[in-house]
């Protein structure tokens, strides 16, 4: 019986020579706005948490009729991102140590203890999870107004097809009044909003595209 002959793959001689860089959609963080390679720019808001379990039920209706309210009152679109790491607190643990030696109440320093006890048990049996949320608040290349034509007759240079100034500015005439609006329609909500300045967004794509590699416990091992 003859079986077909299965070809060998075949391998490229050189090695894949694209940078990571080129896969990053960010083409320029600047004036606290983040502008993409295709014209496009967002801006993006950090927002504290609401603990929903813990209101009473009056006030429980009160957060749904506002978000609600929230909703029905967008005319463009958002993106809602919660971020989830390992926390770290190894330096909340030693702060405890060192408050132990300033109390002189017995029972104020056993509960410290037992308390220390159990935090550390606790992280020993599961991940401490920190949990930050954000909302992206986009601009499209769409919104513009100027063709590629503009771009190539002017000569630009670079990532962008546009110039960055124009992008910037344009960002900002349609993305601003959209903040605003977020910030205030969250705020019947309990909730505030902040936008993130130019350091702490590259701080937050630097975590992102090269994320810290937990040390492994024993039990990784």
């Amino acid at each position: 019986m003859n079986l077909p002959k299965i070809p060998f793959i075949s391998l490229p001689d050189k090695a894949l020579g694209a940078l990571s860089q080129e896969f990053v959609p960010i083409a320029d963080i600047a004036e606290d706005i983040v502008i993409y390679k295709d014209g496009g720019a967002a801006i993006i808001l950090e927002s504290t948490s609401l603990n929903f379990g813990l209101l009473s039920e009056k006030e429980q209706e009160a957060v749904i009729a506002a978000y609600a309210a929230l909703l029905n009152s967008l005319s463009f679109s958002v993106q809602i991102v919660v971020r989830s790491q390992r926390k770290d607190i190894s330096s909340y643990l030693n702060y405890l140590k060192e408050s132990e030696v300033k109390i002189v109440n017995q029972k104020l320093l056993d509960i410290i203890r037992d308390y220390t006890a159990f935090i550390s048990e606790t992280v020993k049996k599961r991940n401490v999870l920190g949990k930050r949320f954000f909302i992206v608040l986009p601009f499209s290349s769409l919104e513009l107004g100027v063709t590629k034509s503009f771009a190539s007759a002017t000569n630009i240079k670079g990532p962008l097809p546009y110039p960055e100034s124009y992008v910037i500015k344009k960002a900002k005439v349609a993305l601003y009044p959209r903040r605003d609006h977020m910030v205030r329609q969250a705020g019947r909500l309990g909730i505030q909003l902040r936008q993130l300045p130019t350091k702490e967004l590259i701080e937050l794509f630097t975590n992102i595209y090269n994320p810290e590699i937990p040390p492994m416990t024993k039990k990784e091992i």
